[in-house]
């Protein structure tokens, strides 16, 4: 029965039960039902719908109902809006409309029963991962309660970052309670915190990790009270009624008192982009693309590639990085907009980082597939969407040779492995026929027999019908119509070479298909069909394009796959392989399955629980038997004989070996002696990042870098520190990034191959060696390292002139965040010279924190020069800026006039007057 059929008989035999035929079912529910795609069901809904066989209700969520010619789509409309409203009575959904996807239900429920819980709601802690959306999140939250009545229309949401000011817990803890005049050094007024402003409302407190115990204290004990004290007064007499939401990107257990824990009964955990379904990360791209359509007021047009890629790339930034990313490719294509009126967003234009994405998806078939199925090879947005994004409709031909000479063109300029472009192509090739073969099909009248005659010859048709029936009879295909189209419009395109002369003795994809599969063996009788048929010959390289459109079409079974099966000595050293590999491997429909050897465990007891267990599993694509030694190693012959199955040993197993075993058994197409030849030669994950050179005798010279994890920070310092050296002329140190984790035993395993000439980070560790604190580093210039480091074999820390390295990756990074159309990298040096000459003009000496704002500043002014959006400075300030002041800044703004023909206002000027 056809995928059409199926969903059309599901919704006629559901019409008998009387409640959903009142109700009516809606796209995702029969998704789950009948275990389809939610897209292609969609795209099956709208085509019955337009057959007027169903009809559907215009409300969202839509509802389909099955047309027995008595009820009316009024009538469904009516029934639509009246379950609208009961929702909305009940604890309005809007607030969180702007979370995508079905899979935050849980995380968005919870939220709402926070808000409602009697009497002032519960206190709640948002945990995620930077860019999930944590912030937003907590706006939801108050949005909700303000929809519900818990808060007042004017009810406060004050939103304080715990890391403004985490180097000075005094003024923290001030800012957060307030505090009485003569509290500190400084504190000449009364001052009210935080929680006295955000009475009767939310104080969502973001990071509060780098809150500090007594902070923590002082606030889980308003939360117990409701009262609280002043910084300087030694009564709590004061009392507040709010809501505290708190987010952290850190596990609470290491970083978060046990008393603060207990005191937050409302935990909501935000999942990662890359845990999220691909319904939902399509979803999101598409919205950020049409949100800068919006933005630039023009249309944007995506290829299928570029979005693998994007959604490939997606890390630990989250949505926050994948909007930057979207923005970044805007600008480029912007910038190469042409005589067009669109942007042009394809695969070329990408940067590497994001280009590699396409590997990352190219072990995701179904994920691929589902791209491919929603968007095509393109989709095209506009600034007037409505968050809908039509496809661009092109009147093409159908053309295999091009889009796969193309595509691997494309992939190998990149460095791809073959055996990865095969998986990419396999995958693209299959979304390319349904593609081609979904807009064939528009006109249902038709029979495929006679729409095949509009394209081709009869006798063509016939023949092709002859090699359909050969094929079906050798493999399960997807579809054998879509296969008559997709063969026969490619044995046109053939002969049209043919007659053209442009036949090749060697195709794009020679090399990187399998010759050991059916596929290919069905291929080559095909070809012989051909030329005994047509009387002509046809080069060899054709048939590897006839491989790839069987693999293609056929239909894949998820659990026809190649099994492997992981035997070790130990209670539970497989169990623990396999784990971290199902873990750092995505791919689901690989069977990874291990077996653990005791050492008072018998070879006999062994080999007969490793058959048992292979017997419940579909093993008829082969086993592969990683052993680590002995006699786990042999049993590869004894498995074959008595389940009459191939089976092949890797012996030595590592949980390197075992995760390139999982990526090669999850390509398509893929057989056993092609994965045990590619792990006979597999050397090993190159990494090194933290071993140092063992051929060396001497202990070469290191710097450590230290932070709660050992990454993010670390990683940053370490290109920062880097920079700083190279600048000085010092090359011969390596900087290697630490975690808090073990850091002590660490060291010491680093002090036997390295020299630690000195440590940089958030935690003296207590070597002999000289220890600078991140704040120092960062505070100041470079000096603040170098003049630490003594004379280190032939170089010396009296390097090369003082640039202020710290300070350009500090500015670099922040313009990155924040300029669509400038380019931070060029303009970075103009700015660092534009506060030089402000220091010379003022004969004053910057500091770090003071210039990284004017830079800022000055970088977003020039951005908004760049667009005409300059802002407006107040008239009555402005009378108060010395006139010589100004004149001095504009002076030092006169080298962007000559480098970059900008130049900026008065009132922008002011603004930076008022800085220095």
């Amino acid at each position: 029965m056809k995928r059409i059929d199926r969903i059309y008989a599901y919704i006629k035999g559901i019409y008998n039960d009387s409640k959903v035929r009142e109700k009516g079912v809606t796209a995702a529910a029969i998704a789950q039902q009948l275990d389809i795609l939610r897209s292609n069901v969609s795209r099956e809904l709208n085509e019955l719908y337009r057959q007027k066989k169903i009809c559907k209700s215009t409300g969202r969520p839509v509802l389909y109902f099955y047309d027995d010619g008595k009820v009316k789509n009024t009538v469904r409309q009516k029934k639509t809006d009246n379950l609208s409203d009961n929702i909305h009575d009940t604890h309005s959904n809007t607030a969180f409309c702007k979370f995508v996807g079905s899979s935050l239900k849980p995380q968005i429920d919870q939220a709402k029963a926070a808000i409602i819980y009697p009497p002032d709601g519960l206190h709640t802690l948002i945990l995620g991962q930077t860019g999930v959306g944590k912030t937003l999140f907590a706006h939801m939250m108050f949005d909700y309660g303000c929809e519900v009545g818990r808060f007042k229309k004017d009810a406060p949401f004050i939103t304080f970052n715990c890391a403004d000011y985490y180097n000075n817990p005094q003024l923290l803890i001030s800012h957060i309670f307030g505090h009485m005049r003569g509290a500190f050094t400084g504190a000449d007024t009364n001052s009210i915190g935080l929680i006295e402003s955000a009475d009767e409302g939310v104080l969502f407190l973001d990071e509060v990790h780098r809150l500090p115990p007594e902070g923590q204290e002082m606030i889980f004990y308003f939360m117990d009270t409701g009262t609280f004290n002043r910084l300087g007064e030694t009564k709590r007499e004061r009392k507040a009624r709010v809501l505290i939401i708190c987010a952290t990107t850190e596990d609470p257990e290491s970083v978060l008192t046990k008393t603060f824990q207990r005191r937050i009964p409302n935990i909501i955990q935000i999942p990662p982009l890359t845990e999220r379904p691909i319904e939902e990360k399509l979803e999101i791209t598409k919205l950020l693309f049409l949100k800068e359509a919006h933005f630039i007021k023009r249309p944007i047009k995506v290829s299928g590639d570029a979005i693998k890629a994007l959604i490939g790339s997606i890390g630990p930034g989250n949505v926050g990085q994948l909007e930057s990313n979207i923005r970044l490719l805007c600008a480029q294509g912007l910038l190469n907009i042409k005589n067009r009126k669109y942007i042009e967003i394809d695969y070329h234009i990408l940067p590497q980082q994001i280009k590699s994405g396409i590997l990352a998806m190219s072990t995701k078939r179904q994920d691929m597939a589902a791209i491919s199925a929603t968007i095509g090879n393109e989709f095209y947005v506009t600034p007037n969407s409505k968050g809908k994004l039509p496809k661009e409709v092109e009147d093409e031909k159908f053309n295999l040779y091009q889009m796969v000479e193309n595509k691997v063109k494309i992939l190998r300029s990149e460095g791809i492995a073959d055996d990865v472009i095969q998986q990419v192509m396999i995958a693209d090739v299959n979304a390319y026929l349904k593609d081609f073969y979904i807009k064939q099909k528009q006109n249902v009248k038709l029979s495929v027999h006679d729409r095949l005659l509009k394209i081709i010859d009869a006798d063509m048709v016939d023949f092709t019908q002859q090699v359909a029936d050969v094929v079906a009879r050798r493999i399960n295909l997807v579809s054998k119509e879509r296969f008559l189209y997709a063969f026969g419009l490619h044995l046109s395109s053939l002969f049209a070479r043919i007659k053209e002369k442009k036949q090749l003795r060697s195709s794009s994809l020679s090399g990187m298909v399998d010759t050991t599969t059916i596929e290919f063996e069905l291929a080559q009788e095909i070809k012989k069909i051909i030329e005994q048929h047509y009387d002509l010959v046809i080069a060899d390289s054709e048939t590897e394009y006839f491989a790839m459109l069987l693999q293609s079409l056929k239909e894949e079974d998820i659990t026809d796959k190649i099994v492997i099966a992981v035997a070790m000595h130990g209670n539970y050293t497989a169990s623990s392989v396999c784990d971290v590999a199902r873990k750092l491997f995505s791919a689901t429909k690989v069977q990874l399955i291990p077996f653990d050897m005791p050492l008072e465990c018998k070879p006999n007891e062994m080999l007969g629980k490793i058959t048992d267990k292979l017997r419940t599993i579909n093993c008829s694509q082969g086993v592969l038997l990683m052993a680590d030694m002995g006699s786990l190693c042999n049993f590869g012959a004894l498995i074959e004989e008595q389940l009459n199955i191939p089976v092949m040993t890797i012996n030595m197993v590592t949980t390197p070996l075992v995760l390139e075993a999982m990526r090669k058994v999850d390509m398509a197409g893929i057989t056993l002696p092609a994965v045990y030849d590619s792990l006979k030669s597999f050397g090993g994950y190159d990494d090194s990042t933290i071993l140092p050179d063992t051929k060396k005798a001497e202990k070469s010279d290191a710097i450590i870098t230290i932070c709660s994890s050992g990454e993010g920070t670390a990683e940053k310092l370490k290109q920062i520190i880097f920079d700083i050296l190279i600048n000085a002329g010092i090359l011969n140190i390596k900087i290697i990034p630490l975690s808090l984790y073990d850091m002590k035993e660490n060291i010491k395993k680093l002090s036997e191959k390295y020299n630690i000439v000195a440590s940089v980070g958030v935690v003296n560790p207590q070597i002999d060696a000289p220890f600078i604190p991140l704040e120092t580093l960062l505070g100041g210039r470079e000096n603040a390292l170098l003049c630490h480091l003594p004379m280190v074999g032939n170089h010396v820390a009296a390097g090369k002139k003082d640039n202020n390295v710290v300070l350009r990756h500090l500015c670099r990074d922040a313009l990155h965040d924040m300029l669509l159309y400038l380019n931070p990298d060029k303009v970075i040096n103009l700015l660092l010279e534009f506060t030089e000459r402000l220091e010379k003009l003022f004969d004053s000496d910057f500091s770090n924190a003071q210039k990284l704002k004017i830079i800022v500043h000055t970088g977003c002014a020039l951005e908004r020069q760049v667009i005409h959006n300059t802002i407006k400075y107040n008239s009555k300030l402005a009378g108060k800026i010395d006139a010589d002041k100004l004149s001095k800044v504009a002076e030092a703004a006169s080298v962007f006039e000559k480098i970059l023909q900008l130049k900026l206002n008065k009132d922008e000027l002011c603004y930076i007057a008022a800085m220095v």
